[in-house]
């Protein structure tokens, strides 16, 4: 009900977006405290002050509504001062993919045609091998440089903070796009989910009601800002009442409880990945001297729910579903441990969430007699989708490539004219309501709160001397959240593991990397040479299984070593670190 009374004003203000918000909130809150980091703390004040530069900057620079600037910086105060600014009038920001490299990176600035590019310091050497690549050679602004002739932060006095005068621009309204923010979606490159201005208020306001947030509240966000929730939804939900957000750049299992604890944090977003890292960690003192309230994110496997709950006394724990590009979203506010969420009985009217049957191999969904999709009973497993309408808080805003935002669209399923959006997650659903997620159809996987597609880890794979062919799958290690990646690989001759390490951290973001690799002679195919994936999957990474060597990336000592039955015992059963 709180989430539904701050969410049902968006639609009657077409013009006031989360831009605005902030704005105002500069007047009702002043100098309290906005966004914490260990090298600034800046006020509401503070905070809108400086998107009005980087507004002010932007005009200045020719982006003019709709002209896409690509954002590849650390998380920072400024990562949130940039996208306010730019999108206040009317720019539109791709929240680049800091981990992303070569060709996946090309494709990223590709698709969006991206005319302005603020880039970090520390990234400057991955831009600068693959800018030749371009289509279109982007103006290119260095965040954080040392060199103050080269530093975008020091041209912001340039342009000081004052009152807008209407005819400057034209002020976008809540239809308008805002960012870009990028999924892997079901199989191939990254691709960019268009975010309208009134997709951010409704995340911001909705999660400000489900959490209930205050001028009290600390929200402790260690998430990568170029994702909707560490970007959008972690910042949003305590701004938009008054509360501050402590920023980090990324997680840290020793440093976390310290933190928490030295920052007075009542809120932490988390992913389920976090929460496994930090109950199988060492104790620490800190870790019960804490003023957490309420822990929000997705993710958490059952198991790991009880144990983190138990061990770090968290009074609440709010586990959801949701995807950046999708309209479909499930919240388990009752806290039924194991459980995504159910669609409340009040908000049925609006949300028609289904379980479909599909092919366990092409992923399709299975059709009767006359053409229709057969929902799952209770307790069965299918794919979920949801129907496509109208209202602006349930509609799919698709990508910049027209043809995948048509695949995620299924026509006809119950009746003739319908419109469905396929999730692409299998998940199941008990007789109270409650959905569980069961796994990723189709050739996507997710680890480390990633989405991985095996499509581009395999392209990637291919291009090492020596590997003829590959096929990349997910496999499930007993009590980890996702599924590790596996490669299978068709190698011609003796395999250099070492220089494949060296390759695959070159070109691969972490999570995407293979933790296990299987060497093949020949890979297993039909009589019309189709991969069967299935018996790579039945075999996993058991030595037991097969002849073929198997090898597992072993953290500690940084290179592949072979797979044993001791080491294989060794994972299964949680000995060897994952």
């Amino acid at each position: 009900m709180r989430a539904l009374a701050q969410t049902t004003p968006i639609v009657r203000h077409s013009k006031r977006t989360f831009p605005l918000v902030i704005e105002e909130s500069a007047t009702r809150f002043g100098e309290a405290p906005a966004l914490l980091c260990d090298e600034a703390v800046w006020s509401f004040r503070d905070l809108s002050e400086r998107a009005d530069r980087y507004a002010r900057w932007a005009l200045a620079q020719g982006l003019t509504p709709g002209t896409v600037l690509g954002l590849m910086i650390p998380n920072s105060p400024d990562y949130l001062a940039i996208w306010l600014g730019v999108t206040r009038v009317g720019g539109v920001v791709a929240l680049l993919n800091t981990g992303l490299q070569g060709a996946a990176l090309v494709h990223a600035i590709d698709i969006v045609a991206a005319s302005h590019l603020i880039v970090a310091e520390g990234y400057l050497d991955t831009f600068r091998e693959i800018a030749a690549r371009l289509k279109v050679e982007p103006t290119l602004w260095v965040w954080g440089s040392t060199d103050i002739e080269e530093r975008l932060e020091g041209r912001l006095p340039e342009w000081p903070e004052r009152p807008w005068n209407a005819p400057e621009f034209a002020a976008p309204g809540l239809d308008d796009r805002a960012l870009y923010i990028y999924t892997s979606g079901t199989s191939g490159f990254p691709k960019a989910v268009n975010i309208s201005h009134f997709r951010i208020m409704q995340w911001a306001h909705w999660f400000a009601g489900l959490m209930d947030t205050s001028p009290a509240d600390r929200m402790y966000n260690c998430l990568p800002m170029y994702h909707s929730i560490g970007g959008v939804v972690a910042v949003g939900a305590p701004l938009v009442n008054g509360g501050s957000v402590v920023l980090r750049p990324k997680f840290s299992a020793s440093e976390f409880w310290p933190e928490i604890s030295r920052w007075r944090c009542t809120l932490f977003q988390y992913i389920g990945e976090l929460c496994r890292y930090l109950v199988n960690g060492k104790p620490q003192a800190a870790e019960k001297q804490h003023l957490l309230r309420l822990c929000c994110g997705n993710g958490l496997s059952a198991d790991v729910w009880r144990r983190f709950k138990e061990r770090f006394d968290i009074p609440h724990i709010l586990e959801y579903y949701a995807s950046t590009e999708g309209a479909l979203s499930l919240f388990n506010c009752e806290e039924n441990v194991g459980s995504i969420g159910r669609v409340p009985a009040l908000l049925k009217h609006r949300q028609n969430v289904a379980l479909i049957h599909s092919d366990e191999q092409s992923g399709e969904p299975i059709r009767d007699a006359a053409g229709r999709c057969r929902r799952c009973a209770v307790g069965e497993v299918g794919e979920a989708i949801v129907e496509i309408r109208s209202d602006a808080a349930v509609r799919f805003e698709g990508y910049t490539d027209p043809e995948a935002s048509a695949s995620k669209r299924l026509r006809d399923v119950f009746n003739a004219g319908d419109s469905w959006y396929r999730s692409g997650d299998l998940m199941r659903q008990d007789g109270a309501g409650f959905f569980y997620f069961v796994d990723r159809i189709g050739d996507t996987y997710r680890w480390k709160g990633e989405n991985v597609a095996t499509s581009e880890v395999a392209e990637c794979l291919r291009g090492f001397e020596g590997i003829v062919d590959a096929a990349v799958f997910g496999v499930r290690i007993p009590g980890i959240e996702g599924s590790a990646g596996m490669a299978a690989l068709q190698v011609e001759g003796p395999l250099d593991l070492t220089e494949l390490t060296h390759y695959v951290k070159s070109r691969l973001p972490h999570y995407a990397r293979p933790l296990f690799i299987r060497l093949l002679q020949q890979m297993p195919v039909t009589g019309t040479h189709k991969l069967k994936k299935a018996e790579l999957l039945q075999a996993g990474f058991n030595p037991a299984t097969t002849g073929d060597p198997i090898f597992f990336f072993d953290s500690v000592a940084g290179d592949y070593v072979a797979v044993n039955g001791e080491l294989f015992d060794g994972i299964q059963g949680g000995q060897v670190r994952v």
